[in-house]
Formats: structure tokens, C-alpha cells, sequence
């Protein structure tokens, strides 16, 4: 290797060894694109709806997603800590006394030598109990106290603001870092990326509210008290595949058991269907007609992003798979490998690597491609 090719190796492994340090930085960068894309989609609906200008839009966007923050925080993080604290310190021990109760009547009347296998229900308490009351002081300490958690929250909500401002000054000058000749390229791959990652947004929400709603009706259904705020936990939750619907159940069942523990295997069945239906039948349903992505595609994509950037990367798996599958079949695919040809019947090393570098300048060339082995 010459001493420019070396150079520039080297500069290749120290930009990757930089990134991979910034990770972190660079997802939240990621997240208040994602934010800044779906809210200039909705700063635009309003400009249209309303004829105003786009100063007046970009205002009634952001507070429109302000008072969906507020009131979310005022809905669900207050009732969440407060009955979660009352299930950990009165209904939990009180669960574990009727079930002692239960043991005693049992032991009485079963062979003496099953006796030993029945649970200790004393020790269960004493493990269990103090991970609860440990579990409900790290919740309340990431709702309230967490200093890095709240300055990341704050960068990201500040950088969505500066990038929603001037969209196409960002645009620009992320394109200038590519070629010259690559630029227009760039432009229309980011174009693509943008609808793209609007379609999602649009099949989430819906996704998001249809959960919400039946959620709602199911726990409405059996006068679960908080049903509209844990209806749109439960919401909010589908946000995050596979695991967001494990734990939006965790609430209403805590708080069921605060009332009749039958209700808490109602809720679970309940929870349950809504989940198969919208697993099953909804997202894929909305997915395919939005965005068109392979549910083992998907799953990988969480398992990937969680591994090597943690919580963020989960929350982020599917936008960030929604972009790269955009990236991958613009520049791999489209770019590369489908203009990847080669000349039949030359035998001439030479003359089959100066063909295949750009095979279209020379049409009177016969090619074939490898893969499909059709005729030109």
C-alpha cells in the first residue's frame, strides 16, 4: 500500500474508534431527528390546515408535544410511584398473609409426606419485600432525580428545536460532507429517509392509540381505578416492540391486586389479547403498508441496537432500522450490486476489470448479471 492509502486507513479506524466513543451523543442526535421529522410533519398539516405561517406552525407543533409531555408525567409518574408503594408496603404482606392462610388449610389436608414441598411463604416475603421497596426507590429515582437522564432529555428537546427551526440549512450541510458528485445522490437518499421515517411515526401513533383505546375499554370494563392513565402507558409502551407490552402490564396488575386479586388475571388475560391482536394482526397490517419491514428483521434489529447502545438503542431499534434498510438498498443494493456486472464470454482479465468498473458507458457490450443470470 502506497503512503495515502496507509494515511488514509488509519484516518478510517480513528473517525470509527471516535464514533463508537460518541455513541451515546450520536443516538440522542438520532432521536431529536427522529422528534424534529415527525413534528415539521405535523408543523406542516397546521400551516396547510390553518393557512399560517411557518414560524406560527413550528409554535403550535412544539406545544402540542409539550402539553403531551406534561400531561403524561402528570397522568402516569404520580399515580405509578404512589400505588406502586402502596402494593410494595400494605397489599403485598397482606397478599402473603391470606396465602399463608391458604398454605395452612392445604397442609391440612394433604398427606403429611408432601408437607415439605409446600412453599415457605415467611421466607418468600423476606427476599421478596425488600426487592420491591428497592425496585419502587430506583423507579422514583429515574422519574425525579436523575441528573444525566434529565440534561440528555433537555440537549435532545433543545436540539429538536434548533433543528426543526432550520431543516434545510442542517440538510445542506450534512450533504456538503459527502462528493461532489455523490451530493444529489445524498439528497434524494435523505429525501426517501424522511418519508420513510414519517410513515413510521404515522403507523406507531395509530398503533399506539388503537392499543390505548381498547386497553381503556378492557380496564374500563372491569373498574380498574387509573384506567386512563395506564391505558395510555400502555400505549406509550407499544412504542417499544416485544418488551414495551410486558411492561405496560405491570401497572394495572399491581393496582388490581390493590382491589381483588381475581381482577389482576382478567387484566393479564385482557392484556394479553390486545397484544396478540396487535402483534399479529395490526402492526404487521399498518408496517406493511407504511413501512415494509420483516418482523425477524425487526427483532434482530432490537437485539443489536440494545447489546451495543443499551435502553436508547431499544427505544430507537425500529427509526434506526427504518433508516439504515433506506441507506442499505440506496447505496448497497441499488448503487452497487445491481449495476454489479460482468462481460460474457471475455476471457481477458484486463479488459473484465476496465468493463465491470462502469459497464453502462459501454452499451454495446453484452453483460449478464451473476445472481439472476438474466440477458441484457
Amino acid at each position: 500500500m502506497l503512503l495515502g492509502q496507509w494515511l488514509g486507513f488509519v484516518a478510517l479506524v480513528l473517525s470509527l474508534y471516535i464514533l463508537w466513543q460518541v455513541r451515546q451523543v450520536l443516538l440522542i442526535v438520532f432521536a431529536a431527528i427522529v422528534l424534529a421529522t415527525a413534528l415539521n410533519k405535523l408543523a406542516l398539516k397546521i400551516q396547510d390546515r390553518f393557512k399560517l405561517s411557518r414560524t406560527i406552525g413550528v409554535l403550535a407543533a412544539i406545544g402540542i408535544f409539550g402539553a403531551i409531555l406534561i400531561g403524561f408525567f402528570i397522568l402516569i409518574v404520580p399515580p405509578f410511584i404512589t400505588q406502586f408503594q402502596e402494593l410494595t408496603t400494605t397489599k403485598f404482606p397482606a397478599i402473603l398473609k391470606s396465602a399463608s392462610q391458604w398454605r395452612t388449610d392445604i397442609q391440612a389436608n394433604i398427606p403429611a409426606p408432601l408437607t415439605p414441598y409446600l412453599p415457605d411463604l415467611a421466607d418468600i416475603n423476606r427476599q421478596i419485600q425488600p426487592l420491591l421497596q428497592s425496585l419502587a426507590g430506583r423507579s422514583l429515582t429515574l422519574f425525579s432525580s436523575s441528573l444525566g437522564v434529565i440534561l440528555n432529555l433537555l440537549f435532545m428537546v433543545i436540539l429538536t428545536i434548533m433543528l426543526l427551526a432550520q431543516p434545510t440549512a442542517y440538510r445542506r450541510a450534512f450533504i456538503a460532507l459527502f462528493p461532489s458528485f455523490y451530493r444529489r445522490r445524498v439528497d434524494e437518499i435523505l429525501a426517501e429517509c424522511e418519508v420513510s421515517l414519517g410513515k413510521w411515526v404515522g403507523g406507531a401513533i395509530l398503533s399506539m392509540v388503537v392499543v390505548a383505546v381498547l386497553s381503556l375499554i378492557g380496564l374500563l370494563s372491569l373498574g380498574i381505578p387509573l384506567a386512563l392513565a395506564q391505558a395510555i402507558l400502555a400505549g406509550l409502551l407499544n412504542f417499544i416492540p416485544n418488551l414495551g407490552p410486558t411492561m405496560s402490564v405491570v401497572l394495572p396488575v399491581a393496582i388490581s391486586l390493590l382491589d381483588e386479586p381475581w381482577k389482576a388475571v382478567a387484566i393479564f388475560i385482557i392484556y394479553f389479547l390486545i397484544q396478540q391482536f396487535e402483534s399479529n394482526f395490526l402492526t404487521p397490517y399498518i408496517m406493511a403498508q407504511q413501512v415494509s419491514l420483516l418482523p425477524a428483521i425487526t427483532l434482530i434489529a432490537q437485539v443489536f441496537f440494545t447489546t451495543f447502545f443499551g435502553f436508547l438503542g431499544l427505544l430507537l431499534a425500529l427509526p434506526l432500522t427504518v433508516v439504515a434498510k433506506v441507506w442499505i438498498n440506496a447505496i448497497l443494493i441499488e448503487d452497487v450490486l445491481d449495476r454489479w456486472q460482468y462481460v460474457r464470454g471475455s476471457t481477458d482479465k484486463s479488459s473484465y476489470d476496465k468493463d465491470i468498473t462502469d459497464p453502462w458507458q459501454n452499451p454495446s457490450i453484452e453483460t449478464e448479471i451473476v445472481m439472476t443470470g438474466e440477458e441484457n
